[in-house]
């Protein structure tokens, strides 16, 4: 019989390794050491590659953790059956906005997510630059769909026509983060859903 000849190492099957290698390894120094002494050189040495296949895919360790935690964001959502960055139009906007402030406390409250999620946070109030990036990549898109969502509403008479969407989703979404960034009280859906409920009272149509 004629002898078989190996097969091709999968390059895809052995770059998908590496990448995921490097998140975690991303991830999990920020909380370790912070980000400051973070560097690309420490998250190669962790994930068992070389500091070249870092910047091959990514130009700064700002980069690399940008797209982990954008990952570990979709991750969480496949493991919950759900779509990444999705806010459901039942035509009830309290349920629809509860809903969501709730599988924002699930993520909040896991320490998967929580640990290098606050490291990130804390340093982006010292360092501008950083801040801002976090901002645009991990926070604007869902901030987005909070405003679509008001405006759906706006359009169904549950909201007062004259609000502005951008300002009203900081009823929601400001109080939590400063809770969580501060330690400053419980974390749970009773908080979340008063929110809802002492925000909409006053955006109800007069």
């Amino acid at each position: 019989m004629p002898k078989q000849q190996p097969s091709a190492p999968d390059s895809s099957r052995r770059s998908e390794k590496s990448r995921r290698a490097i998140y975690e390894a991303a991830l999990a120094l920020v909380v370790e050491v912070g980000y400051p002494r973070t560097t690309v050189e420490g998250i190669a040495a962790r994930a068992g590659v070389g500091k070249q296949t870092i910047y091959r895919w990514w130009s700064s360790k700002a980069d690399v953790l940008l797209e982990a935690f954008l990952d570990l964001f979709a991750q969480a959502s496949r493991e919950a059956g759900e779509e990444p960055y999705v806010i459901p139009d039942t035509g009830d906007l309290a349920a629809d906005i509860k809903a969501v402030l709730r599988a924002t406390v699930d993520q909040l409250m896991d320490p998967r997510y929580a640990a290098p999620s606050r490291a990130l946070a804390a340093e982006g109030l010292v360092d501008e630059e950083l801040g801002r990036r976090c901002a645009a990549t991990l926070m604007e898109p869902s901030l987005q769909l909070y405003v679509d969502r008001l405006r759906a509403a706006q359009r169904a008479g549950e909201v007062r026509p004259d609000i502005d969407p951008r300002i009203a989703l900081e009823f929601f979404i400001s109080p939590l983060a400063q809770r969580w960034l501060q330690h400053t009280g419980p974390i749970s859906y009773e908080y979340t859903d008063t929110l809802v409920d002492y925000a909409l009272h006053g955006l109800a149509p007069r």
